[in-house]
């Protein structure tokens, strides 16, 4: 990605929803999906899908009607999101999150280990 994207929680839904997907989805199969979840009238969910068409994170193709495909791959989309959160809470510095991670109790000693040997494993 080459600019920031924002997408609305509403919006990455119907993202997740495209990239689990293994073929084009049209409004209707998304709509059926969300409303597993959700109960979105279908001028709600053709408005988050216009939303992303507009922002070129998904693209539409015309058939009998249309169908919609992530421009964007759900790993370089989480990429760059922690990317955004790391420079803006923490000025781009992984120890930092690390840091208030440990501090905020947010981790476990289970957590630290596996990632520790997550860490040993990888680098």
């Amino acid at each position: 990605m080459e600019r920031k994207i924002t997408v609305t929680d509403a919006e990455l839904e119907i993202l997740e929803i495209l990239w689990s997907a293994d073929h084009a989805l049209n409004a209707g199969e998304i709509r059926g999906i969300l409303n597993r979840s959700k109960k979105w009238e279908r001028t709600t969910v053709l408005t988050f899908i216009n939303r992303l068409v507009k922002k070129g994170v998904i693209c539409q193709e015309k058939r009998e009607v249309y169908y919609y495909t992530p421009m964007i791959g759900r790993e370089e989309y989480v990429r760059e999101e922690t990317k955004h959160f790391l420079d803006k809470f923490f000025k781009g510095s992984s120890k930092n999150l690390a840091a208030a991670l440990v501090s905020s109790e947010a981790l476990t000693k289970e957590d630290v280990e596996e990632l520790r040997n997550y860490f040993n494993s990888n680098l």
